[in-house]
């Protein structure tokens, strides 16, 4: 028993040794209870433990650069109209009269809108005509509006609407349309006329066009009449708007084609006024003589006719709009033509209008010759003997379009 006891404690020791010792034991007990402390190495363990495993380097968090949004493209947009460059506007267009005018300006705005050299005044006042001159006078507007725009290169006015009233003369009231009404009217839109004459600047007066109510519509055409005589006489223009608002039986129409065919509503319900498609139709008719006034080619400029002092009238009769029809009436009834040089006024430029069908008359048999009676008489009955009694075409003289030889 001794000998084992002499045995077992060389071996407990050596195990002691080998383990750290007693603290060992002590330090794995209150490992439990305490937080971790460095381990102490033993004698044995500094030779035979392995070195502790290196830290292992935590990754860094990296920080991620923030999205840049793109903005979308700005859209392409592709004009099918042209760019028209910026131009100053060289003339004005006055336009007045009543509301039908107004409405006509804004189709004329519409019409120009590709001459930005024009612009169109719009000085129209509704319920205006020229009877009431108390209440709305144009003649002495028209003075103060050319007055105080000296770029106005163009008059356009529209009216006659109100015009169905009677005319006060001092103490006497005409009723519309008597004879002394007429003359008194014809005096006003002369006194218009000669405003936009002594001025030198073209005047283009719009007739009024047909309405649904028959009677005015009657009353309307011995207007557009009495303006068609004065602004003629003054050297304006006259445009006539009564075709393009009636249909094939010449009544007053609602519907009818727009200015590029297509049937449209051109007057609105109360059957007077202008829907937007009859303004621009309206408008259509002026545009034309605008055009031709303010070519893009002579600067916007206007040729104004020489005009008689007292009269305000052109002084050639030939160049009033008309006078050219005028003088081949003149020429074909036989009448002397004084205003035409004397070679022209020896020689008219039509002859008498003869019938193509029909018996011709007495005077008339001297121009009927017949080609049996032609034969017989010298070198040219001989011709028309070969030409249609036996066929054989004259010799082509040369040059002439029926010579077909070939040339040398």
């Amino acid at each position: 028993m001794r000998l084992r006891s002499l045995f077992l404690l060389p071996a407990f020791v050596a195990l002691l040794l080998l383990t750290g010792g007693p603290e060992t034991f002590a330090q794995q007990g209150r490992q439990s209870f305490q937080q971790p402390q460095p381990q102490q190495r033993g004698f044995f363990q500094f030779f035979w433990q392995q070195p502790p495993p290196p830290p292992v380097a935590q990754p860094q968090r990296q920080r991620v650069a923030p999205v840049a949004r793109r903005r979308p493209a700005a859209p392409v947009v592709v004009r099918d109209d042209p760019v028209i460059p910026k131009v100053d506007v060289a003339h004005h267009i006055l336009l007045i009269g009543d509301s039908l005018a107004n409405l006509l300006a804004s189709g004329l705005e519409d019409a120009l809108e590709d001459r930005p050299d024009l612009a169109v005044i719009a000085k129209a006042k509704p319920d205006s005509g020229l009877v009431r001159a108390d209440f709305h006078d144009w003649p002495k507007v028209a003075t103060d509006l050319l007055a105080g725009d000296a770029k106005i290169s163009l008059g356009v006015m529209l009216i006659g609407l109100n015009d169905r009233q009677a005319l006060r003369e001092g103490d006497t009231v005409h009723e519309p349309l008597s004879p002394r009404w007429l003359e008194l009217y014809r005096e006003r839109i002369a006194a218009v006329s000669q405003v936009f004459a002594g001025r030198r600047i073209p005047l283009i007066w719009v007739g009024a066009p047909p309405v649904q109510n028959a009677r005015l519509s009657v009353d309307l055409v011995t207007f557009n009449e009495q303006y068609r005589q004065q602004v003629e006489r003054s050297g304006g223009q006259y445009v006539d708007l009564w075709g393009a608002f009636v249909d094939a039986e010449n009544r007053y129409t609602a519907m009818g084609p727009d200015v590029s065919g297509q049937t449209m509503r051109l007057r609105l319900g109360d059957g007077i006024h202008f829907t937007s498609a009859g303004a621009r139709k309206a408008a259509h008719f002026v545009d034309v003589l605008v055009r031709r006034m303010f070519e893009p080619g002579t600067q916007g400029s206007v040729i104004a006719l020489p005009v008689s002092p007292e009269t305000g009238a052109p002084t050639n009769p030939e160049l009033q709009p008309g006078g050219i029809e005028r003088l081949i009436d003149q020429m074909v009834a036989g009448l002397p033509v004084i205003s035409l040089p004397a070679a022209l006024q020896a020689k008219p430029a039509a002859g008498p209008i003869l019938p193509l069908t029909g018996t011709a008359g007495p005077g008339d048999q001297a121009l009927l010759v017949s080609i049996p009676e032609a034969r017989g008489r010298g070198e040219i009955a001989g011709q028309l003997d070969r030409i249609f009694g036996e066929g054989i075409l004259p010799e082509p003289k040369p040059g002439r379009m029926d010579d077909h030889r070939w040339p040398r």
